[in-house]
C-alpha cells in the first residue's frame, strides 16, 4: 500500500505575502478553513505542518489568491502607475487584539476617520521584523501537530523577531541609544522570567512591546546620572527637528503616535495597549498631529509621517545583544535576588536569636505599685527663716497686693 504524497505549500514568507496581498486578516483565514487562528499563525510561521484535509484546503486557498487579478504583488511594492494604494479592507480591520469573553474572541476595530488614515502595516518597515511573525497557537487541536520547539527556541524566535523593531521603536520614544537597548534587553529578560504566562498570551509581541515602552518612558530615568548627559546629535538637520519635536509630546501622546501611526495599529487596538480610552487616545493622536504639523507643516499628511518616522528609526544602527544574553541577564538577576534574600533572612533571624539570648546588661525589673522606693534622696527644701526674713516676708505680702510706695526725695 503506498501513501499518496502531501500537497506541496508555498514556502512561509510566500503564504503570510499570499494572504496580505488577498486583503485577509488571520482571523478571516481562520474562518474560511475552519480552524483557529492560532494554527493559522503556526503555518505561516513553520512551527506546525498542516497535514490531511486541512493541508488541501490551505493550499487551494493560497493557490486561490496567487491567481487571483486583484493581487498587486508583495508588500511594499508600488504598481507601474503610481504609488501603491493600501487596501480598505486592511486598513480597517487591523491588527486583531484578545478581548474578555473566551479564548477565541476577537475585537474588531470599528471603521472611523482614525482606522482609514494610517498607512498600511508594511513587512519592510523598520518597525516590523524582516521575517514571518511568531506566535504561540491559542488552541490546538487535541489529534492534531503539536509544536516540537522548547522554551529556550520559542524564545530565541520571538528575541529575533521583535528585537529590531523594538530597539527603533524605543530610540523614537526616548531619543536616547543606549536607553533603547536597554529598555529592548530588560522587557525581553521579563519575558523570560514570566515565559510561561508570555508563550500563552494571544500576542506575545505585543506584550513584550508594551513592557519595552513602559521601561523606556518610566520618568524615573530622569534621576540617573548616566541619562542626564545630551545624546550625540544627528547628522541630518531634518531628522533632528523631528526628533526634537516627537520629544517635546507628552510620554502618553508620543506612545499613541508611534503605535497608531508608526507601527500601524489601530485605533482600539492603540487604546487597549496604552490601557486609555478609545476617545482619549483620539484626542492624544490629533494633539500629536497638530503639534507637529504646526512645527514641520510638511508632515500634515499621516502618511508623510509615517514614512518620515520609519525613516528617522532607520538612520540609527542600533542593535541588541541577543537572545543567550537576554536568558542570561535574567538568570542573574534572579539569582542576585535569591541570593540577597536569603541572605537578608539570615541576619534577620541571628538578630532575633542575638537578642533574645542575650538580654541588656543592668537591667533591672520595674518597681510594682505600692512599694517603698529606697535609695532615693529625700527632696531639698528650704530651712527655717529668722525673724528678720520672717518680717520681710510678711511686709512684701501686705505692699504687693496695692504695689510699692512711690519714692520722692526728701529735702535735708
Amino acid at each position: 500500500m503506498t501513501r499518496r504524497p502531501a500537497t506541496p505549500l508555498p514556502p512561509l514568507e510566500e503564504r503570510r505575502r499570499l494572504r496580505e496581498a488577498g486583503s485577509l486578516t488571520p482571523d478571516q483565514l481562520a474562518a474560511r478553513l475552519g480552524v483557529a487562528i492560532g494554527t493559522v499563525r503556526a503555518w505561516e510561521s513553520g512551527r506546525t505542518t498542516p497535514r490531511g484535509r486541512n493541508r488541501e484546503a490551505y493550499a487551494k486557498l493560497l493557490a486561490a489568491l496567487a491567481e487571483s487579478p486583484t493581487r498587486t504583488g508583495a508588500p511594499g511594492s508600488a504598481p507601474a502607475g503610481g504609488p501603491e494604494e493600501p487596501d480598505a479592507a486592511v486598513v480597517a480591520v487591523g491588527p486583531a487584539k484578545t478581548v474578555s469573553g473566551g479564548r477565541r474572541g476577537r475585537a474588531a476595530a470599528k471603521p472611523s476617520a482614525f482606522t482609514q488614515t494610517p498607512p498600511p502595516f508594511s513587512p519592510f518597515s523598520p518597525f516590523s521584523p524582516r521575517v514571518p511573525s511568531w506566535a504561540p497557537p491559542e488552541e490546538e487541536d487535541p489529534l492534531g501537530p503539536v509544536s516540537d520547539l522548547t522554551p529556550v527556541q520559542a524564545f530565541d524566535a520571538l528575541y529575533s523577531f521583535c528585537a529590531p523593531s523594538l530597539v527603533r521603536q524605543a530610540y523614537l520614544l526616548t531619543g536616547r541609544r543606549g536607553l533603547a537597548r536597554e529598555s529592548v534587553e530588560r522587557a525581553f529578560q521579563l519575558a523570560w522570567e514570566r515565559w510561561p504566562e508570555v508563550a500563552r498570551d494571544p500576542d506575545p509581541a505585543g506584550w513584550v512591546r508594551a513592557a519595552a515602552h513602559e521601561w523606556a518612558l518610566s520618568p524615573w530615568h530622569r534621576f540617573r546620572p548616566r541619562h542626564r548627559r545630551p545624546e550625540p546629535p544627528l547628522s541630518d538637520a531634518s531628522d533632528r527637528a523631528l526628533l526634537k519635536v516627537v520629544l517635546r509630546l507628552p510620554p502618553s501622546y508620543r506612545r499613541a503616535l508611534l503605535l497608531h501611526d508608526g507601527v500601524g495599529l489601530g485605533l482600539p487596538d492603540t487604546a487597549a495597549e496604552t490601557e486609555a480610552s478609545t476617545p482619549a487616545t483620539a484626542g492624544r493622536l490629533l494633539h500629536a498631529r497638530r503639534a507637529i504639523a504646526a512645527r514641520l507643516p510638511e508632515l500634515s499628511e499621516p502618511r508623510v509621517l509615517h514614512r518620515r518616522l520609519a525613516e528617522l528609526a532607520s538612520t540609527e544602527p542600533l542593535r541588541t545583544a541577543g537572545p543567550p544574553a537576554a536568558r542570561d541577564g535574567c538568570e542573574r538577576r534572579a539569582r542576585f535576588w535569591t541570593r540577597f534574600a536569603l541572605a537578608f533572612v539570615a541576619v534577620l533571624l541571628g538578630t532575633t536569636a542575638l537578642s533574645l539570648r542575650t538580654p541588656p546588661a543592668g537591667h533591672e525589673p520595674s518597681v510594682p505599685p505600692g512599694e517603698t522606693v529606697r535609695d532615693v534622696p529625700p527632696r531639698v527644701a528650704p530651712g527655717p527663716l529668722s525673724e528678720k526674713q520672717r518680717k520681710l516676708r510678711a511686709k512684701l505680702r501686705e505692699e504687693l497686693l496695692h504695689g510699692p510706695e512711690r519714692l520722692a526725695p526728701q529735702p535735708r
